[in-house]
């Protein structure tokens, strides 16, 4: 409420009286209010005032039923009834807040809001209660704790909010303006400007906003756009309280007198159905405040500061007997509040006392209310409390039960060996933004943890599964049980939730907060976006990638170095490969092994994924060498990474290959030896399943060197016969790939079993460590918290599930025989860092990559992928030399231990794939990428079309003094088909929840030239060629119909889309800035990654926040007066109209110095578009820019 012309004798009340809660008496106050009060020692809390048993409640009429004290001799400043639970809330003019439960107003929660400034507006939510002070925000619950805290500027004089939604609040005071805040994001959305500053009540109905002013107005305001609709001046000096109920807004306030403000006693009472004052209420009281309480009638209750009471129909008189009096303990009544069932009044005076007055014995503050939590009660013990800063105090004051058994705490000398308490490992977000001067590392604070506080664990506990906060997917985990899974949050199949903006509003952000790039799912067969990620960030194969380009239309070589240039492009935002997994499906050899996969399996999960990405693996291994073996390399597409290799074997060969020799021996005694090569290996496991120790190296050893009995040919038989077939190495390779093979219960029994002995094997050898020296020093002791000592003697959980070695070490022999053995960095240290250079024949190989197969029932399963991901990676997109393990699954990309990387639960994380790579790999190859995109791809190239003619050209082609410079303009725009229709579900509310989205094709793109004598002439005009089924040409939104992507019967421009892909990556690369309207959803189905500062759309240009989208058609007729879009849409005419709309934008703008009249301008097109319901009129004979002379230039080629 507006407290202008209320006693002068609260303007005494500072709030700085009010900022400490000291139940010092105050001078203003009368001494005998404290008599029978006993104050609590510390000043919070009071007992509730006793009521009467004699008082009798009589049925529908209002009488008082409790008053309680909030707080002694501080004004109670607003009262407000819980809508959710039974509950009053009160605030203080020294910023303490008090609740009370139920009609007995029993004492429920006390807590300071705000040191020094008064609560002026309380709001109940369903998970906690808004205060609103002067100016600041603050969200608690009920029991006390600070949700947020929103503070405004300190110039703001906030006095009212209002609750729009459940999401949107708005925020009113003395200033010019009202703060519209956003309640899940806790962040200004939007500020209204108001004519009449001082808003100071604020309603709301299912037609208007109601502002009350200081000045005596009530404004009425659009739901939507905040417009004033009507406007009431009510009262010549100050407005003090209104309210609305149906079609009537009642109020009351000051008049202007000669002597300065004067109560008036007439209630102005308005009509809003005809905006009209209808006859003023006379009442017999000091208006103050008014409510509407609406049982059977409209009845108005009207209560003054000196506590009378008096209620009266809005439209008839007021009786004097219907006057009841409030007794308050302090001269004046300061706040009134209604219940949201009608049944309770209450009353806060200026002593601080509450006064509820109900019209039931036993009333109910809301029609439904749920159960209001308590706090446990205190649970005292009986035993006495020892001080154990006595050093003589007995401990035998606790009674023990007597016993002659042995304690379970008297662990033999023998068995017991001192266990000091592990420093925690280092948070891996520090050791990721490290920057190392000299031997000290600098990493800015994560503050995921106080600072200096450690959490004490006696055991621990394995959190990880509920420690991953993580947004639920969709349609996957609405109603889940997160305590009762196996499989850990961060390992669970994501999956993107679309919206009626697509993926606008999805937060990926939430699921990666590295500069790393994550893959994206909904694509046909991405079951192979962990495997994309390996391949990326193997530093060798990314350039080699890179700088390869042919002149092959479906060629996973180019469409995996264009997919590469976008995660190297990326900053954290996710890309998609679905033009390299379109090549991909298009191949025959990847169909014949049944890497294709139907949308039906993919989505229910019938195929096995491990089998599956091992059969990838391999294949993707041999298309590469394949596809780098061939060296013809076309002028348009020269530089081709010749630079990695001038042998006729591709560098994927010399990274990957193993030069081997196949022996086979016939019991005849006849020997048959052929060379060969294979790009990886499949372990093999030994058929015994004894539980003895078999280290991984073994089994490696067993795999590489094969031996088995065969039948085979035989020349000097001449007859197939029983074979010993033997495998001997020549030359190991840079980058050793094992398939795993965990097919079958069989080889993943195999797997734990080992992994139990291993552990077995090191808490032996750790405790025996420890043993050995039971005596330790204080620095022993200490370095076993280092990060050293954390190597020496790790955690149990680091060892649990673990058989696979972080390095290698693999010799050649001289008999041409090889040994392997794991590798372990203390060996590294026993024997020199330089051991595996100085020994010929020695190599160490790191473990690199990991790709394991969860197992889901509920989905079916998934692949991700450890990659520890190496120095150059983190130097290009952090600036830190460092290296570290991450975890990527799909779009979800967050930093492990190294641990996790080879800790193999079989139950549900079984692994399938492992990639070692050679120390010091990157200094072999030469790591620099050369552009192989050039200039003449632009230049004019034959169209695949049969049937087109020169008369059909639409386009003219650049000419060598046209090429593009950095910051030139290009208009871009372009069509689509769909492939496959959106996958949908129907909620039971009748929402509809996008499970898949339709998935595009591009079918023309078109760019036209931003400047020059030739501005708006299309250089490019390409219809794509597609080899996929089209579901639905989506003519009437892109021109184009049945046949003009076949090259048999298409009289257009046709071309591939690797050939327009080149096109508008030379473009991207060269720096020129694209025009166009919708352009992120053009760039993101023509799987372009283009940076920010190159696109100007004019969808956001002319877009102002919280507010639709507006068509480019709405667009050309309001700002260019042109009908565009008639009966289909044509690329050209887009790309030409949006080039135009940008000129106009810079004109409106004045090059965009100054926002404030371009905002008028929005302001302005957004009334226009409302009111033609955003359709442009159709008036006969519409012209088209495509008559315009600048096309038919173009024509007439």
């Amino acid at each position: 409420m507006n407290f202008e012309g209320l006693d002068p004798g609260l303007a005494e009340y500072a709030p700085a009286m009010h900022s400490a809660l000291d139940p010092v008496l105050d001078a203003h106050l009368n001494p005998s209010l404290l008599q029978n009060v006993e104050l609590d020692p510390e000043g919070v809390a009071l007992e509730a005032l006793p009521v009467q048993e004699s008082v009798h409640i009589m049925e529908g009429v209002y009488s008082e039923l409790h008053s309680v004290v909030a707080e002694v001799g501080v004004p109670v400043s607003v009262s407000h009834f819980d809508l959710h639970e039974e509950m009053l809330w009160v605030g203080s003019h020294g910023g303490h807040a008090t609740s009370f439960f139920g009609p007995t107003l029993e004492r429920y929660s006390s807590f300071q809001v705000n040191g020094s400034d008064d609560i002026r507006q309380i709001q109940s939510l369903e998970n906690g209660i808004l205060f609103l002070t002067k100016n600041n925000l603050k969200y608690m619950a009920r029991g006390g704790l600070i949700i947020f805290d929103y503070l405004l500027d300190e110039s703001e004089d906030m006095h009212s909010l209002l609750l729009t939604d459940s999401s949107t609040l708005l925020i009113g005071g003395l200033q010019n303006h009202i703060l519209e805040i956003d309640l899940n994001t806790v962040q200004e959305t939007q500020k209204y400007t108001v004519e009449t500053p001082g808003v100071t009540i604020m309603r709301q109905t299912n037609r208007f906003f109601f502002c009350g002013h200081t000045s005596g107005k009530v404004s009425l305001r659009d739901l939507r756009t905040f417009k004033v609709e009507h406007e009431f001046d009510a009262f010549s000096g100050s407005l003090s309280d209104f309210d609305v109920h149906g079609n009537l807004l009642a109020t009351c306030g000051f008049s202007s007198r000669l002597t300065g403000l004067a109560c008036d006693r007439f209630l102005k009472v308005y009509d809003l159905r005809m905006m009209r004052a209808i006859t003023p209420l006379q009442v017999h009281v000091d208006p103050a405040f008014l409510r509407f309480i609406p049982t059977y009638t409209s009845r108005l209750a009207i209560i003054s500061q000196s506590g009378q009471c008096q209620f009266c129909e809005p439209t008839g008189l007021a009786n004097p007997a219907d006057i009841f009096h409030v007794n308050p303990v302090g001269p004046l009544l300061m706040t009134f509040d209604v219940s949201a069932s009608k049944q309770a009044l209450a009353f806060g005076d200026s002593e601080g006392c509450v006064h509820l007055w109900t019209d039931s014995p036993e009333p109910s503050f809301n029609p439904y209310s749920r159960e209001t939590e308590f706090a446990l009660p205190c649970l005292v013990d009986s035993l006495p409390p020892l001080d154990w800063s006595q050093d003589l105090l007995p401990l035998s004051l606790i009674p023990v039960p007597l016993t002659t058994d042995t304690l379970l705490s008297d662990w033999p000398a023998a068995n017991s060996a001192p266990a000091p308490r592990r420093a925690p490992p280092v948070d891996a977000e520090i050791l990721r933004t490290m920057k190392k001067v000299g031997f000290i590392g600098y990493a800015p604070n994560p503050r995921t943890r106080l600072r200096n506080q450690i959490p004490y664990r006696l055991k621990e506990s394995d959190s990880e599964f509920d420690s991953f906060s993580q947004v639920t997917e969709s349609p996957i985990g609405r109603e889940e049980e997160p305590h009762l899974h196996m499989v850990s949050k961060k390992y669970r199949k994501v999956t993107i939730k679309y919206s009626k903006l697509g993926l606008e509003d999805f937060d990926f952000k939430h699921y990666n907060k590295t500069l790393f790039a994550g893959l994206e799912p909904h694509i046909p067969n991405a079951y192979c976006n962990c495997m994309i990620q390996v391949l990326y960030f193997l530093e060798p194969v990314r350039c080699l990638i890179q700088n390869h380009l042919c002149q092959k239309e479906f060629c996973l070589a180019c469409e995996l170095g264009f997919l590469f240039h976008m995660l190297d492009l990326s900053r954290g935002d996710p890309c998609q490969g679905s033009n390299f997994l379109r090549a991909f499906r298009t191949i025959p050899e990847a169909s014949a092994l049944g890497l294709i996969l139907a949308d039906s399996d993919e989505a229910s999960g019938k195929g096995n994924l491990a089998r599956l990405i091992q059969r990838w693996n391999r294949f993707i291994l041999t298309q590469l060498h394949q596809d780098l073996q061939e060296l013809e390399v076309p002028q348009a597409y020269r530089g081709a990474g010749g630079s990695f290799c001038s042998s006729g074997d591709s560098v994927i060969g010399q990274l990957f290959s193993c030069e081997m020799e196949n022996c086979s021996l016939c019991r005849c005694g006849s020997e048959t030896v052929r060379a060969s090569s294979t790009l990886l290996f499949t372990l093999s496991y030994p058929e015994d399943k004894t539980g003895k120790n078999c280290d991984f190296a073994q089994v490696l050893k067993r795999s590489i060197c094969l031996e088995q009995n065969t039948q085979a040919w035989c020349d000097n038989c001449e007859k197939y016969q029983p074979t010993i077939q033997t495998r001997n190495i020549r030359h190991l390779p840079d980058i050793l790939v094992i398939n795993c093979e965990v097919n079958s219960l069989k080889e993943a029994d195999f797997w734990r079993m080992q992994a139990e002995v291993a552990f077995k094997m090191a808490i032996k050898k750790h405790s025996g460590e420890i043993s050995k020296n039971k005596e330790f020093a204080l620095a022993d002791w200490k370095e076993l918290g280092s990060p050293e000592g954390i190597l020496m003697c790790p955690s149990i959980e680091e060892l649990k599930n673990v058989w696979l070695p972080f390095s290698i070490q693999m010799k050649m022999t001289k008999n041409k025989g090889l040994d392997v053995c794991n590798w372990t960095d203390g060996d590294e240290m026993q024997w020199g860092p330089a051991r595996a250079e100085e020994e010929h024949g020695v190599y160490v190989y790191d473990l690199m990559a990991t790709v394991v197969h969860i197992l889901d029932s509920r989905t079916g399963g998934s692949l991700v992928a450890h990659i520890k991901v190496g120095e150059t990676y983190h130097q290009r997109k952090e600036g830190v030399t460092h290296q570290q393990w991450y975890l990527f699954n799909d779009f979800l990309i967050e930093p492990i231990d190294k641990h996790e990387a080879v800790q193999f639960d079989m139950n549900w994380k079984v692994p399938a794939i492992l990639y070692y790579i050679k120390r010091n790999l990157n200094s072999k190859y030469n790591l620099n990428i050369k552009n192989p995109i050039e200039a003449s791809v632009l230049l004019a190239e034959a169209s695949l079309a049969r049937k087109q003619r020169k008369t059909h050209t639409t386009f003219i082609p650049l000419m060598l003094n046209e090429m593009p410079q950095v910051g030139d303009l290009v208009g871009l725009d372009a069509e689509f088909v769909t492939l496959n229709e959106e996958e949908a579900e129907l909620r039971s509310d009748g929402t509809k929840s996008t499970i898949k989205p339709s998935q595009m094709s591009v079918a023309r793109i078109t760019c036209v030239r931003g400047q020059g004598p030739n501005e708006g002439i299309p250089f490019i005009d390409d219809y794509i060629s597609t080899q996929e089924q089209v579901v639905d040409y989506l003519t009437q939104y892109s021109g184009i119909k049945p046949g003009d992507l076949d090259a048999k019967i298409s009289s257009k421009h046709l071309t591939t889309l690797k050939s327009t892909y080149l096109k508008l990556r030379f473009l991207i690369d060269i720096g020129v800035k694209f025009v166009g309207h919708g352009l992120q959803k053009d760039f993101r189905v023509i799987n372009l990654m283009v940076p920010k500062d190159q696109v100007l759309d004019t969808v956001y240009l002319f877009h102002m926040p919280r507010k639709r989208m507006i068509s480019l058609r709405f667009l050309a007729w309001y700002f260019l007066d042109l009908k565009i879009q008639g009966e289909t849409h044509d690329s050209i005419e887009d790309a030409r109209t949006a080039l135009q709309l940008y000129r106009k934008y810079l004109e409106l703008s004045k090059n965009g110095t100054e926002p404030e009249s371009f905002h008028k301008v929005l302001k302005s097109l957004y009334e226009k578009g409302r009111k033609m319901d955003w359709k442009v009129p159709e008036p006969e004979g519409q012209t088209s820019p495509k008559n315009a002379a600048v096309f038919s230039s173009v024509l007439a080629l």
